[in-house]
C-alpha cells in the first residue's frame, strides 16, 4: 500500500479517534473546536507516514506529532490533553508504519 493511502488512512482514524471524547463534553462552539481537531490529528496522521526523518519510526512520529500539536496547545491553554494525545498517536502510527515498512 503507498504511503499516501497508509497517511489517509492513518489520518482518518487519528481523527475520529480524537474526536470522539469531544462528543460528550460540553464545549462552547463544540462544531468549530471538533472540526479543528479532526483537521490538527488528519493532518498529524496523513504526515508521519509521508515524513522521512533519521531517525525510528515511533521518534518520527512523536516528533511530527508534538510540532503539529503545540499551536493547538498553546491557542487553548490545555497541553496535557493535547499534547498527550498528539504524542500518544505519533508513537503508535510512527511505531506501525515503521514496523510495516522495514
Amino acid at each position: 500500500m503507498s504511503r499516501l493511502k497508509i497517511g489517509l488512512i492513518a489520518g482518518l482514524a487519528f481523527g475520529i479517534i480524537d474526536i470522539i471524547p469531544m462528543m460528550f463534553m460540553d464545549l462552547p462552539n463544540r462544531n468549530v473546536a471538533m472540526a479543528g481537531a479532526f483537521t490538527s490529528r488528519f493532518a498529524t496522521g496523513f504526515l508521519i507516514p509521508n515524513t522521512s526523518l533519521p531517525f525510528a519510526g515511533w521518534i518520527t512520529g512523536l516528533l511530527v506529532a508534538l510540532l503539529m500539536s503545540i499551536p493547538d496547545a498553546i491557542i487553548t491553554g490545555a497541553y496535557g490533553p493535547i499534547l498527550g494525545s498528539g504524542a500518544i498517536g505519533g508513537i503508535v502510527i510512527g511505531f506501525l508504519v515503521h514496523r510495516k515498512n522495514r
